[in-house]
């Protein structure tokens, strides 16, 4: 009899080949062109990363218990899914650059979501890195190259707003489980998370005044202004410093600081206790969060983006990133 956890993994790998099979089809059509001036967007740049990405196996690993759950991981490049009873963990995988985000690993994200909605056997989501290792170092930069326009910069935030808000609407409790960085993207999606606990190591922040002069939506800026004010948002921004967990905590972001050694039985013992609890009762109460925080939530400043991503000063801060120097800022 097949166990939920080969449920999940049978989902995910649909939805994997369904995405594959669009994409190798336009990366076809495109490759047919490749003698006309080729516009430069974010959806052509995460094709040939996703197409990588999606030379995959399925391990399946534990005994399976009794009711017939079993603890399932569906291995991906730089992203491991792992189903143990109630509760699944998705392990960004990537320890070799700090866990910065791919656009292929955001998509893996979203997948994960979907599948974890799709599953009335699942209770709790978890995010975490490697045991030791960053949660995640913000979005890989080195993707930014390909960026050519104000538009590009404007499809990368759309994107990446459409990928938190996703896990946002996840409706069961997510926990994220943060052992180093958490910074940029990796901080947006710490954010986007329920509850948030942390080693003494953690760090968190979004440096992007002092390494790529870009910045963010709209709403991400609203989100982080949810959960740690405007006042420290701001001067974290500003000086482009990381927080500590004693700092993060104090602001309320982060829930609990716990040892190295202890954190992944903490959240263990955690999303089991969750697990426990009236599954309607904790949708319901997350949504109506959701919804009110959703409503206070300002229309989208296109205008602002635009005038970032577009700027002088964004391309020099990324050419900076890549060539390991200083970016010299102009504010043109």
């Amino acid at each position: 009899m097949a166990g939920a956890g080969d449920d999940l993994e049978t989902r995910l790998h649909a939805k994997r080949s369904d995405r594959l099979a669009v994409e190798i089809d336009d990366h076809r059509i495109r490759g047919a062109h490749d003698q006309q001036p080729e516009r430069s967007s974010l959806r052509d740049h995460a094709v040939v990363k996703v197409h990588h990405a999606c030379h995959r196996r399925a391990i399946v690993s534990g005994s399976r218990a009794a009711r017939g759950v079993a603890c399932t991981v569906v291995s991906s490049e730089h992203v491991l899914v792992e189903r143990d009873g109630h509760v699944v963990t998705l392990t960004f995988n990537r320890p070799e650059a700090h866990n910065a985000l791919t656009w292929a690993m955001y998509e893996r994200l979203h997948e994960t979501c979907e599948a974890v909605d799709g599953d009335d056997g699942v209770r709790v989501l978890v995010l975490r890195g490697p045991s030791g290792q960053a949660f995640a170092a913000g979005t890989d930069i080195s993707q930014f190259t390909a960026f050519t326009s104000a538009e590009d910069g404007l499809a990368y935030e759309r994107d990446l707003e459409r990928w938190t808000a996703r896990l946002e609407r996840v409706a069961k409790p997510v926990i994220a489980q943060i052992e180093g960085y958490a910074v940029g993207g990796g901080l947006g999606v710490a954010a986007a998370c329920d509850l948030r606990i942390a080693t003494p190591a953690a760090r968190f922040g979004a440096p992007i005044a002092r390494t790529v002069g870009n910045c963010l939506s709209m709403e991400a800026y609203a989100r982080l202004i949810d959960v740690l004010g405007p006042s420290r948002l701001k001067e974290v921004l500003f000086t482009a410093r990381l927080l500590t967990a004693e700092e993060a905590h104090a602001a309320g972001f982060v829930h609990e600081i716990v040892s190295g050694e202890q954190i992944a039985d903490r959240v263990r013992a955690l999303a089991t206790t969750i697990a426990g609890h009236a599954p309607i009762t904790l949708r319901v109460t997350k949504e109506a969060i959701r919804r009110i925080q959703e409503h206070r939530r300002p229309p989208a400043g296109d205008d602002l983006i635009a005038l970032t991503y577009g700027s002088a000063d964004f391309r020099e801060g990324v050419r900076a990133f890549v060539d390991k120097r200083r970016p010299r800022w102009t504010g043109q």
